[in-house]
């Protein structure tokens, strides 16, 4: 697990964005999730993305440095100041304001909003008691083939604590199981960072 984390090197900009996060008591992807993401963005070759929760550009940055060249970062959140923080990163990291969308507001009332099938992938890293509802909504952002991301799948490390009964726990169980159940998903855990839900829509 240290030897996934040290091999996702980042650079200064990373490094001042994951500081920043820091100082706002915000949790940022780790290293190693953050190159989970910048490769499923290559893979898939997304040229729309999806993020739910901005923080200070993290993941926002991983994720642009996978997508395509005239690929275009839709990101949410509730927290102004914290995309303030984002935009400017963002163009530190020397992506153009035209590669970033950034919305301000809460992610299930902006989600509503955006384009059906119109996006490669959608990144959840936003309130635990919305997971479920988000996956839903990328059901339906989501071409064929697309890709949805939920971070924190591992509920900090109580996802099979059977004792663990609290809502933020419950709730990773309930959407993981979801996912995994549904015929419309082909789904995976991956244990980098707090744990990714991934899965491609069929």
């Amino acid at each position: 697990m240290q030897f996934a984390e040290a091999y996702a090197d980042e650079d200064v900009v990373l490094q001042t964005a994951r500081s920043l996060a820091h100082e706002l008591g915000l949790d940022s992807v780790t290293p190693a999730a953050g190159s989970v993401l910048r490769l499923l963005a290559a893979a898939g070759s997304a040229k729309g993305v999806v993020e739910i929760g901005t923080g200070t550009g993290v993941s926002g940055v991983w994720l642009l440095r996978g997508m395509r060249a005239d690929g275009v970062l839709t990101t949410i959140d509730v927290e102004n100041e914290h995309q303030r923080i984002a935009r400017r990163i963002f163009l530190e990291a020397g992506f153009a304001s035209s590669r970033t969308r950034i919305i301000t507001g809460r992610a299930l009332d902006v989600l509503p909003r955006l384009a059906d099938g119109a996006y490669d992938l959608v990144f959840v890293d936003a309130d635990v008691t919305e997971f479920g509802a988000c996956a839903d909504a990328a059901l339906r952002l989501l071409r064929p083939g697309g890709v949805l991301l939920v971070n924190g799948a591992l509920a900090g490390g109580r996802i099979t604590d059977p004792a663990a009964r609290d809502i933020e726990t419950l709730t990773v169980r309930e959407t993981v199981r979801a996912v995994r159940e549904s015929e419309e998903w082909i789904p995976a855990v991956v244990p980098s960072g707090a744990g990714l839900l991934a899965a491609i829509k069929r």
